[in-house]
């Protein structure tokens, strides 16, 4: 039988953090749903469709690409994940806050759905201080993201705040 796990979030950007937990997550499931939450209500840097793009190309050449999948998705995850006919959610955690906020997704998604479990997976813990906050402050000024993320999301990253500080 196949397993299949979603992988929900932003991804605005994706960071060597998330390649981390994708990579475990390959491991663990024959086919991870990388699935990129396009919300109207936040401000992002990258469009979905810009997101889903740099996602493609970061897996590149990896052994293991075969197994992922990337779409884009709005609205509740629960529901994208019924449609799916996926019942496991995996959510990445760094930390001990990034726990307590999960930790109430997952049991807020429990209560709307019981059939479907969240699992956790930590980043390697030379990873686990990466966030697309923190990756899109440096980008901002201009500082070297090649610990952070991929080159080419760095690249991206660079030109689309090179626009912005332009445009201020």
């Amino acid at each position: 039988m196949s397993k299949t796990a979603l992988f929900p979030g932003s991804f605005d950007p994706i960071t060597n953090g998330h390649l981390d937990l994708l990579e475990r997550a390959t491991k663990l499931f024959d086919k991870v749903i990388i699935t990129v939450a396009v919300n109207n209500r936040k401000d992002s840097v990258f469009t979905g469709s810009e997101r889903v793009h740099l996602i493609e190309k970061c897996l590149g050449e990896k052994s293991w690409k075969s197994q992922i999948e990337v779409e884009k998705f709005s609205g509740l995850l629960i529901d994208y994940a019924k449609k799916r006919d996926v019942n496991v959610l995996l959510r990445g955690v760094r930390q001990i806050s990034d726990f307590e906020y999960e930790f109430r997704m997952a049991l807020t998604n429990r209560r709307l759905a019981p059939d479907i479990d969240t699992i956790f997976l930590m980043p390697d813990e030379q990873l686990t201080f990466i966030s697309a906050s923190i990756v899109k402050e440096i980008a901002y000024w201009g500082g070297d993201l090649s610990s952070f993320v991929p080159p080419i999301v760095a690249d991206a990253l660079i030109e689309k705040f090179r626009h912005k500080r332009e445009q201020e």
